[in-house]
């Protein structure tokens, strides 16, 4: 089995690569920034920064080499950063968070297309917050163009990191939807793995603020959680376990379900909001982020 992954090499996305790993029979490329990224046996390393367009366009290329032909079983989406200042731009002049998060992965995922199985999964990593119904903060309305260059109406801190989330399942509703059009039978899948500890989306944390949070901020949002699910702070090896279950396909959601959320630590298949489920803002996602990255509808 082929797999791409981004988002391997720390938090849930290196305990998933733990378990996707076990097997000698697959091959496994990862992207990330930098050097000296610990794996385990069997996977490669390319180099990949997702606030850079030419960065994705030119680990694709690699990808494509390394593949000589042969196609892609597995392609995870996991990577993403918190919320940005609005100034921080990437490498495109776009805002960072939101290059990062959505259109990295939204061009990866064209560009990567025809070299998918018919029968592969593609799975890219969401968040609960995309829900205005479950965290207060989800939105309620989204405008991509007030997310690539914010302005005074674009969301602010958390309100805009959930925003790039509702990109995510909106992405992979329209790879759902490309899927049948073409008539594959790839599994399209978005993968909330709920609030986690030890990841670097909480950022780094002193010895003592590790030691508060598993004395006292874990029991206390576990309690607080039995009446505000959301709350529940879960451990990246479970989270890692569950991604890689539904990217093997070991686990897999009902039929006519694509969202899996994790609730409290347990894998359910829930109705994601109603604004990722309309098709009208899931298509101007799609055509507004096909012109920004200068690809075709």
């Amino acid at each position: 089995m082929i797999i791409v992954m981004t988002g391997a090499t720390s938090g849930i996305g290196a305990e998933a690569l733990k378990n996707i790993a076990q097997s000698p029979d697959n091959k496994i490329y990862v992207g990330a920034r930098g050097k000296g990224r610990e794996v385990p046996d069997g996977v490669k390393v390319l180099p990949l920064e997702l606030s850079s367009l030419n960065s994705v366009r030119e680990f694709v290329d690699v990808v494509k080499q390394e593949l000589g032909g042969k196609k892609i079983d597995v392609l995870i989406l996991n990577a993403a950063i918190r919320a940005t200042d609005p100034s921080e731009l990437s490498e495109d002049r776009f805002q960072l968070t939101f290059a990062t998060n959505h259109l990295a992965h939204y061009l990866l995922a064209r560009l990567l297309w025809p070299q998918m199985d018919d029968e592969g999964r593609i799975v890219i990593t969401t968040s609960d917050t995309h829900d205005p119904e479950i965290v207060p903060f989800g939105p309620k309305s989204l405008n991509p163009s007030e997310l690539a260059y914010p302005n005074e109406h674009s969301p602010k801190g958390m309100r805009f990191y959930a925003s790039t989330k509702l990109c995510n399942l909106l992405t992979a509703r329209s790879l759902a939807a490309l899927s049948t059009k073409e008539n594959k039978s790839l599994g399209i899948m978005a993968f909330n793995p709920g609030l986690t500890g030890g990841t670097s989306l909480m950022g780094k944390q002193s010895v003592w603020m590790k030691a508060l949070v598993t004395v006292l901020v874990r029991p206390v949002l576990s309690i607080v959680s039995v009446f505000v699910p959301f709350l529940y702070v879960g451990k990246p090896k479970n989270a890692g376990k569950i991604l890689a279950a539904l990217a093997l396909g070991k686990k897999s959601p009902p039929a006519n379900k694509m969202y899996a959320s994790l609730v409290r630590g347990k894998l359910t298949f829930p109705t994601p909001s109603k604004l990722a489920l309309n098709d009208e803002v899931r298509d101007l996602l799609w055509r507004e982020s096909a012109k920004m990255v200068n690809l075709d509808v």
